[in-house]
């Protein structure tokens, strides 16, 4: 991978940066009530079907953003239309505007202007364009900023499945860990796709997660 300096990835894949995405469950909290994942074994597929659903669902928007920011409101539009789901639709808005929100208070000289530009022309900031614009404008090479998305994604799940109480914290760097060659995979098959190839590839999770705000009790946003 080529771009960022390395001090910045390592401040972009911090936990501490406040971007939101603790507030989400990626579907997961409801999968469990609904006792479609428990254990260890279930996170596992859990964090596959987020990988992969990512990797074809949130990828293209990421490229396509990272190459033509100036196409960030068309992109915008498309990724709203793309994500049919209400609960989904709400999660990649409330991420992609904390990002960039969070990255305009932290690199106001790379970012304060592309924030207002969005505020101004109203944009919902849908994670994979948000992420795009946002990590490109930071330095970061295209595959790295998709890399940064899935392994926003890897930590998400995994960060719920130990608040959920599905494993324990040292289980879930267990499954990070060994979800390396996963995420390889994933950026390999996935990071050179078009908006053309954009999928929805885990309807389960996103018939499930479409539930999330008629659970008896959450956690989570989403």
């Amino acid at each position: 991978m080529e771009g960022a300096s390395r001090w910045r990835v390592w401040q972009l894949v911090d936990s501490a940066l406040p971007t939101g995405g603790f507030a989400h469950s990626g579907a997961l909290e409801a999968m469990a009530q609904l006792s479609l994942v428990g254990g260890s074994a279930g996170v596992r597929r859990m964090i596959a079907e987020a990988l992969w659903q990512a990797g074809y669902g949130v990828l293209p928007f990421v490229k396509a953003a990272h190459e033509s920011p100036g196409a960030l409101s068309e992109l915008d539009g498309l990724s709203d239309v793309f994500m049919a789901s209400h609960v989904a639709n709400r999660a990649s808005r409330a991420q992609g505007r904390a990002l960039l929100d969070a990255g305009a208070r932290i690199f106001p000289d790379d970012l304060g202007a592309l924030r207002e530009r969005a505020r101004r022309e109203r944009l919902a900031l849908h994670l994979g364009p948000a992420a795009g614009v946002t990590l490109g404008a930071l330095g970061f090479g295209r595959e790295e900023s998709q890399a940064v998305v899935l392994h926003w994604t890897l930590r998400g799940v995994s960060s719920a499945a130990v608040r959920l109480g599905l494993i324990g914290p040292f289980e879930a760097q267990r499954l990070q860990a060994g979800a390396e060659e996963m995420q390889a995979a994933v950026l390999a098959r996935c990071g050179a796709l078009g908006l053309d190839d954009a999928a929805q590839t885990a309807p389960l999770v996103e018939a499930a997660g479409m539930g999330h705000d008629a659970l008896y009790s959450r956690l989570f946003q989403s």
